[in-house]
């Protein structure tokens, strides 16, 4: 499986962001003489052959993370004026949060309630992350509207990148249900395993799903060894984390009949590699968006 290559080297040029004549919308610029790669229906790479020798490439991730106007606005670690910025940090929060809440010895000095806020808080900067990120891939669909609101609710099923970003959302938004229920005092039983574990079981199969989209994007198939490549850790560390959170949920199962967690340890073990992952992975986001650019 090709391993992608992102950058334009001599003899090679990059597609760039814009949509490319003859296309349809929601789908990568395919011509007559170009070879496309990915996983399934998507297409996530293209190299073509132009006139005199010149290879020009097209890559989806590196459309959406490079597509504003004029190059990347500020620098690598401060470009408040820049979405992709603001993405790297929430999530980086989220993740930190999450961590914190379930680091060894934080739950006891600081009372269960907190711990439970502490998570709370964390899964808001993951949605509010997850929307501008969702808000990037469509932005930058080939065929999309040109403005306004309209762009949220765009539909473009044939963009690996929309599933992707989508169904993160979405599991964010279970975690923003789990985490807020686990703030309420005194649940029964019943209602810890339908408000709590629920949502958080089907977040983590979201987020799972998701980073496993991601991650197949990134390797242009279904897998790829590119360690020399951001996007390839980025993808990586997030699966993770994904799975770790996977982990977590199923560790973390209350029994319906005495409201008890089968394994409280493991559960916040899974948590805390997930978040670290998660962590590692939005730090990485930011030298990634000026990637290839000079620092101003």
């Amino acid at each position: 499986m090709q391993s992608g290559r992102p950058d334009t080297p001599s003899g090679r040029a990059d597609l760039g962001p814009g949509t490319a004549p003859g296309t349809v919308p929601g789908t990568a610029p395919t011509r007559p003489g170009t070879s496309p790669e990915g996983p399934g229906p998507f297409v996530a790479f293209i190299e073509s052959e132009r006139p005199g020798g010149l290879v020009a490439h097209w890559d989806s991730r590196r459309r959406r993370k490079h597509a504003e106007p004029g190059g990347p606005p500020g620098g690598t670690w401060w470009a408040p004026g820049a979405r992709g910025w603001w993405i790297g940090i929430l999530f980086a929060v989220g993740s930190a949060l999450f961590a914190l809440g379930a680091l060894p010895g934080y739950p006891d000095a600081v009372g269960t309630r907190v711990d439970a806020v502490t998570f709370f808080i964390g899964s808001l900067f993951f949605t509010t992350a997850a929307f501008l990120q969702y808000r990037e891939s469509v932005d930058a669909a080939n065929g999309g509207p040109t403005r306004g609101w309209r762009r949220v609710f765009a539909f473009h099923p044939g963009q690996i990148d929309w599933w992707a970003t989508g169904i993160q959302l979405v599991g964010t938004l279970y975690f923003n249900i789990s985490t807020g229920n686990a703030v309420r005092v005194e649940l029964t039983a019943q209602a810890t395993y339908h408000h709590v574990w629920r949502p958080d079981a089907l977040g983590s199969v979201c987020f799972l799903v998701a980073s496993g989209l991601a991650w197949f994007e990134v390797c242009h198939g279904w897998f790829a060894w590119s360690p020399g490549r951001l996007a390839w850790w980025i993808t990586f560390l997030n699966l993770m984390g994904s799975i770790a959170f996977g982990g977590s949920a199923v560790a973390s199962y209350v029994v319906p009949a005495t409201g008890q967690i089968r394994n409280a340890e493991l559960s916040n073990l899974g948590t805390l590699i997930g978040g670290l992952c998660f962590l590692a992975g939005a730090i990485l986001l930011l030298p990634e968006r000026t990637e290839g650019s000079p620092e101003p």
